[in-house]
């Protein structure tokens, strides 16, 4: 897929729906007594995959004007599947439905394509065991196809040795089937969308600095749930209206969890202009309309206790740390490695092809900032996130930028394209 410089951006616009939120808006609504109606759902291939597996567990998932409405079957209610649950893509799936099967009087299989088969699941696998389910990889190498025997589990204290809210909630999702209560410890902050979505269900969450507690829940009660825009999907209309000269844009309804925002942080660090035009919170969740415009920026450094709530921004900050001045530092970001693809690479090469100035070290990379980009044939690596980073990118671009593979934005935002191409018009 081609794409050019434009020299106008306007209007306004209200990207999908959280796909983190979606995600966990299905699955605790199938464990809940009830029926819970999720608005503003995210359509992409990750969520319907979460969606796809819980059918095939015997919950009834509908869309009706507009809205999911997914029939809980309760916290014992799931029934062993009759094949293999497939995950597609989806990491979020796969770590924290394992959470939820370690918990099931019943054997089950998790599998997926070959991307996500080579991403690590040892990180669960452990602490998962620890409680008492049996989790094994099918080939050997702590990645899917994964069996898992649930059954009884014990409460735990897990120190985990990542900041990851899919670790995090994986253990919380199988702490709801414990004997006493189950903690997990993180040496920094990851995203709290579980604590929140589990608390408005009922459970019995608890945070202490970055220590999250649940007790053993006797049941969880459905509710009505308004998924907030994607953050993550937001980032690339908030980075093109800071590059494209004559750009104005309103981004309705954009998650602001302050465990996710990072993003934010960081474009006010660069000196980008944003303005809050509104805040409000429907639910568990706040969100914010955001008006940007163009800005002169700087570089800045992207450290420590900001990547677990900036992750999947980062492809989108190094695109725009090429258009700002100076010098801007990504470090403690290894878990860029181990995403859809190790963006590390994917990122420091496609920059490179269109003459930016930026170095890879073992955990993010170096970008100096003031060097023209041009057009240049790029690889997705079927990445989403790194074709939309790039599609932005060539908007500020002389020439043609050609992307490959750039359809696999389907995965979390079918629409990016078009949407792009109507602000432009």
């Amino acid at each position: 897929m081609d794409f050019h410089k434009v020299s106008h951006l306007a209007g306004e616009i209200a990207v999908p729906g959280d796909k983190s939120v979606s995600h966990r808006a299905v699955m605790l609504g199938a464990l809940a007594s009830g029926t819970t109606e999720i608005t503003n759902f995210l359509q992409g291939a990750d969520c319907l995959s979460t969606i796809g597996c819980f059918r095939h567990m015997g919950v009834s998932v509908r869309q009706q004007d507009g809205r999911v409405l997914v029939d809980g079957v309760g916290l014992h209610g799931l029934r062993a599947p009759s094949q293999p649950l497939d995950v597609g893509n989806s990491g979020t799936t796969a770590r924290l439905l394992s959470g939820i099967l370690a918990g099931q009087p019943f054997r089950s299989c998790l599998t997926g394509d070959a991307s996500i088969q080579r991403r690590p699941m040892k990180r669960i696998m452990d602490p998962l065991s620890q409680m008492g389910a049996r989790v094994e990889s099918q080939a050997g190498n702590s990645c899917l196809p994964l069996e898992i025997t649930g059954g009884k589990l014990h409460g735990i204290r897990y120190q985990s040795p990542v900041a990851s809210a899919q670790v995090k909630s994986c253990v919380l999702l199988a702490g709801l089937y414990g004997d006493s209560p189950t903690s997990v410890t993180e040496p920094s902050l990851s995203r709290d969308h579980s604590e929140r979505m589990l608390s408005y269900f009922g459970a019995d969450v608890r945070s202490e600095g970055t220590t999250a507690t649940i007790a053993p829940a006797p049941t969880l009660a459905a509710q009505k749930v308004q998924v907030p825009g994607d953050i993550s999907s937001a980032a690339y209309f908030l980075a093109a209206g800071l590059i494209v000269p004559h750009a104005e844009i309103l981004l309705r309804n954009v998650g602001v969890n302050p465990t996710r925002d990072g993003m934010l942080r960081v474009l006010e660090a660069m000196g980008a202009s944003l303005e809050y035009v509104s805040r409000y919170q429907d639910g568990a969740e706040p969100a914010a309309d955001i008006l940007v415009r163009p800005s002169s920026l700087r570089g800045t450094v992207i450290e420590g206790s900001l990547i677990p709530s900036l992750i999947d921004e980062i492809p989108i900050l190094a695109v725009l740390a090429c258009f700002a001045q100076g010098r801007t530092v990504i470090r403690d970001a290894q878990e860029l490695k181990v995403t859809e693809s190790n963006r590390i690479e994917t990122v420091t090469e496609n920059l490179r092809a269109m003459g930016a100035h930026v170095q890879p070290t073992q955990d993010g990379m170096v970008i100096d900032g003031g060097y023209p980009l041009h057009g240049a044939a790029l690889d997705s690596h079927m990445d989403h996130r790194i074709a939309m980073s790039f599609a932005v990118a060539a908007l500020a671009c002389e020439g043609t930028t050609s992307i490959k593979d750039a359809q696999c934005v389907d995965i979390s935002y079918p629409s990016f394209y078009d949407d792009l191409k109507r602000l432009s018009r």
